[in-house]
């Protein structure tokens, strides 16, 4: 796979022109001779999670793109907190976003921010936000929304408003097709899922709202989901890119804020992930984490042992395998060398 990292310029918003003179502009670009495709990841994680997500997505396509060549870039929306460490990064490896009108962007892949509000909408990054969400209906053959950025997405585009959870759905979980779809072709029933969120959207108010529902977990909750756009979108609650350890890191991320007096409730063991014995040692923990609360005691938590049955990546692989083959099929559609 061809990847490519640009050097992003810092910029103030999107710049995002109307979507008539887009159109027009982004038949004049030229492919790129040595790429089948080009593929965005506007990467909004936070700065602890930055490179992770980038490198996620990169070797997913990696292991997706068989011998599909990719044109890859990285985009930041300006408008997201960010150290200046995390600024750096950004500023020498990622690519301006106001560029999204000159590349020919095939797809795109969105994440999330880190909320900072109650309400996403009142988010300092929400109207750039939305530009892009209006500039991907113009401008992609699909776009991948992921986690936090699909609520923000539903939110903006019908009006559907998350749900807060009980409870922390982290873990990993076995989904279900639920319709067919392009997308989930090739799955086994079930298939396993990373989730980390502390919200949700609900099946009956994203299908009274013309959304196809794709997967869901066991007790109903809504996996994956789409809708066509004129650009395809499909949203996933969950995390499909996640590595084997991206549920732990976050586990005991959480734990040290807990410890830190920096949230209230203790979290709760991630789901189907950690084997029998690690379960035992991190509940005989958590009780005395919440009898000793300091933020010392971190350094005692029990060794650690994943599940052998987990098996992170392997339905994310055939999903983004499907996605390649819709973009590459949609690119050829509506080249001019296809209507020769």
């Amino acid at each position: 796979m061809t990847v490519l990292l640009e050097k992003r310029r810092l910029i103030v918003s999107p710049g995002l022109v109307p979507a008539q003179q887009r159109r027009e502009d982004k038949l004049g670009h030229p492919k790129n001779v040595d790429a089948d495709l080009t593929i965005g990841l506007i990467n909004n994680m936070p700065d602890s999670a930055l490179k992770a997500t980038e490198r996620q997505f990169m070797r997913l396509l990696r292991q997706a793109a068989g011998d599909v060549r990719i044109d890859f870039h990285c985009f930041s929306l300006a408008s997201v907190s960010r150290s200046q460490s995390a600024k750096g990064r950004i500023d020498g490896q990622y690519t301006d976003i106001a560029e999204l009108d000159r590349l020919p962007i095939d797809g795109l892949i969105i994440t999330g921010a880190e909320p900072h509000t109650a309400n996403l909408n009142d988010e300092a990054y929400w109207r750039d936000l939305t530009d892009i969400i209006d500039w991907a209906k113009e401008n992609t053959h699909s776009t991948i929304w992921s986690c936090l950025a699909a609520h923000a997405a539903v939110l903006y585009l019908d009006g559907i408003e998350r749900k807060p959870l009980e409870t922390k759905c982290s873990g990993v979980y076995d989904c279900a097709s639920v319709s067919p779809h392009w997308l989930t072709d090739g799955l086994p029933s079930p298939f396993k899922v990373a989730h980390s969120r502390l919200n949700e959207l609900r099946a009956d108010e994203l299908t009274a709202n013309g959304y196809q529902l794709l997967s869901q977990l066991p007790r109903g909750g809504v996996n994956s989901f789409a809708k066509d756009f004129g650009s395809q979108f499909i949203f996933f609650q969950g995390h499909p890119e996640y590595e084997a350890l991206s549920l732990e890191r976050e586990y005991l991320r959480d734990i040290a804020r807990f410890l830190a007096g920096e949230r209230d409730r203790y979290p709760g063991i991630p789901v189907g992930y950690f084997d029998t014995g690690t379960e035992l040692r991190l509940t005989a923990f958590a009780l005395r984490a919440q009898n000793e609360r300091r933020p010392a005691l971190i350094a005692e938590l029990p060794e650690r042992t994943l599940r052998e049955d987990i098996a992170m990546g392997a339905a994310a692989t055939v999903m983004f395998r499907n996605w390649i083959g819709f973009l590459s099929a949609r690119a050829r559609a509506v080249s001019p060398e296809a209507n020769l």
